[in-house]
C-alpha cells in the first residue's frame, strides 16, 4: 500500500486527535495541581475550568468522528482510490476539526457548528468514490 496523501493527512489527524488531552490536562493541573491531576478522579472536587470542561467533549466529539473518518479513507486507499476531491477531503478534514477543538473549548458555537459540518462534508467526499465505483 502507497502512503497517498489521504493516509498521510489521516495520521497526522490521528496524531493531532491523540494529543487533544494536553490543554486540559494542564488546565486541571493548574486548576487542582499536579498531584490532583494525575490521580484517580474525584468527584467531590471542584469541577475543571469551563474551556476545559468544552476542551475535554472537544476531544471526545474528534475521537468519535474519526471511528467514522478514518476505515473510509483506508477503504478508500485499499481500492486504489485518490483523486483531487479525496486529497482535498483529507486536508479539510484535519483544518475542520483543529478549528472545532479550537472553538469549541474557547465557548464559540456558531463556528463550532460550521467546524462539525466541515468535518461531515469532508468525511462523505471520501465515501462518496467509494459508493459510486
Amino acid at each position: 500500500m502507497t502512503l497517498t496523501i489521504e493516509l498521510r493527512y489521516l495520521a497526522i489527524t490521528v496524531v493531532v486527535t491523540a494529543l487533544m488531552w494536553v490543554p486540559y490536562i494542564l488546565g486541571r493541573m493548574v486548576a487542582h495541581g499536579p498531584m490532583a491531576a494525575a490521580a484517580n478522579p474525584d468527584f467531590e472536587r471542584r469541577p475543571d475550568p469551563a474551556w476545559a470542561r468544552r476542551a475535554r467533549a472537544a476531544h471526545a466529539n474528534a475521537i468519535e468522528n474519526l471511528a467514522v473518518y478514518a476505515p473510509l479513507v483506508l477503504i478508500a486507499s485499499l481500492v486504489g482510490i485518490s483523486t483531487a476531491g479525496t486529497v482535498l477531503a483529507a486536508k479539510l478534514y484535519l483544518v475542520a476539526r483543529i478549528v472545532h477543538y479550537v472553538v469549541y473549548a474557547a465557548g464559540i458555537p456558531g463556528i463550532r457548528t460550521l467546524a462539525f459540518l466541515a468535518g461531515v462534508v469532508a468525511t462523505l467526499m471520501v465515501a462518496w468514490p467509494i459508493f459510486s465505483r
